[in-house]
């Protein structure tokens, strides 16, 4: 259940571009970290330009932007992290443009106990989740 936030440095970014980072972070998490598209939510947060800084600067030439992405700990290799990362960065670039020389990506892998959404945690989640075949085969010999 990733929650993607997006910051951009354009308080006048057009929702055409804001549908392009909503869908594009969507199928990014569901190809490279194996997420479910219907539980995942973006939050694009357009701000002014002179409100992002960089070595205490605000960026004025590029667009600034910064992706941050929560997921379960546990969930993802580092193969599948660095894919999601790469992936995120090509994304911003081909939707944004120019960016500054440090536009980042982050994902925070937070504990299932404390980690989720409907108001129950991603470890009730699992816990209530059927078994598949194979899972029930090796938990029970």
């Amino acid at each position: 259940m990733p929650f993607i936030r997006v910051t951009v440095s354009d308080p006048d970014l057009s929702p055409t571009r804001r549908q392009a980072l909503a869908e594009g972070l969507t199928d990014l998490a569901v190809s490279a970290l194996g997420k479910s598209a219907a539980r995942t939510t973006v939050h694009v947060n357009p701000v002014p330009a002179e409100h992002f800084f960089i070595a205490g600067r605000p960026v004025l030439d590029a667009t600034g932007a910064h992706v941050e992405a929560s997921i379960t700990a546990g969930t993802n290799s580092a193969d599948e992290r660095a894919r999601f990362i790469s992936g995120a960065y090509a994304l911003l670039r081909e939707t944004l443009g120019v960016l500054p020389p440090v536009a980042g990506v982050a994902l925070y892998e937070l504990h299932p106990e404390s980690y989720g959404y409907n108001g129950v945690t991603q470890l009730d989640h699992y816990r209530s989740a059927p078994q598949t075949a194979k899972a029930k085969a090796e938990a029970v010999g």
